[in-house]
C-alpha cells in the first residue's frame, strides 16, 4: 500500500505575474486526516477534500443527525502545513463531524459547516475544541508519529492540546 503524505506547499500558481488568480486560496498544502472514533484510528484520505473519501462513498448525505440514528462516529480534521524560517509545521487544524450508517448507506455531515472548517484551517486557526478528548489524542498522536519534524515546529498546536487536556 502505498503511503500517503501530508500535501506540502506547491508552486505558486500565478508564476508571479500578479493577473488572474492572485489573492484565491490554494488547497496544494492542506490534507484531510480521518478519524474512526470507535475504532481510535486515523487515515489521511485525499479524496474527503471532494467528498470521496473512502467511508463517504455510496453514502447519501443527511443534515439531520436524528435520521442516522446507528451512525458511526467520524471526525474529518482538515490539516493545512505552514512554513516559517524554521521549517515546516501543522499551522491549521480545523475539525467537523460526521456520522455514517454503512448498513443503510446513510450518513450525516452539514457540508457548508465542513467548508467553513476548511476555511478556517487554512486561515491558521486551531479548532479542535469540539473533539472528544480520546480523539484529540488519536489525531496528536497520529500527526506526531506521520511526521515528527512537523510537529516539533508546531508550538501553537501543542500548546492548545495542553490547554485543551488541562480543562
Amino acid at each position: 500500500m502505498k503511503e500517503i503524505n501530508f500535501n506540502i506547499v506547491a508552486d505558486d500558481s500565478t508564476d508571479g505575474h500578479g493577473g488572474f488568480g492572485v489573492g484565491s486560496l490554494s488547497l496544494n498544502n492542506m490534507s484531510p486526516v480521518i478519524i474512526d472514533v470507535e475504532a481510535g484510528t486515523a487515515v489521511i484520505d485525499m479524496g474527503a477534500m471532494h467528498a470521496k473519501s473512502a467511508i463517504e462513498k455510496r453514502i447519501k448525505f443527511l443534515t439531520d443527525p436524528e435520521a442516522v440514528p446507528n451512525g458511526k462516529p467520524y471526525w474529518i480534521v482538515w490539516v493545512t502545513v505552514g512554513r516559517k524560517p524554521e521549517g515546516f509545521y501543522y499551522g491549521g487544524i480545523a475539525a467537523c463531524d460526521m456520522s455514517i450508517d454503512l448498513e443503510a448507506r446513510r450518513g450525516y455531515k452539514l457540508l457548508p459547516y465542513h467548508v467553513n472548517q476548511m476555511d478556517k484551517s487554512l486561515k491558521g486557526r486551531i479548532l479542535i475544541d469540539m473533539m472528544d478528548a480520546p480523539s484529540r489524542d488519536v489525531l496528536a498522536a497520529f500527526l506526531k508519529e506521520h511526521r515528527p519534524e512537523i510537529w516539533e515546529q508546531s508550538t501553537e498546536l501543542q500548546t492548545e492540546l495542553v490547554r485543551l487536556k488541562a480543562e
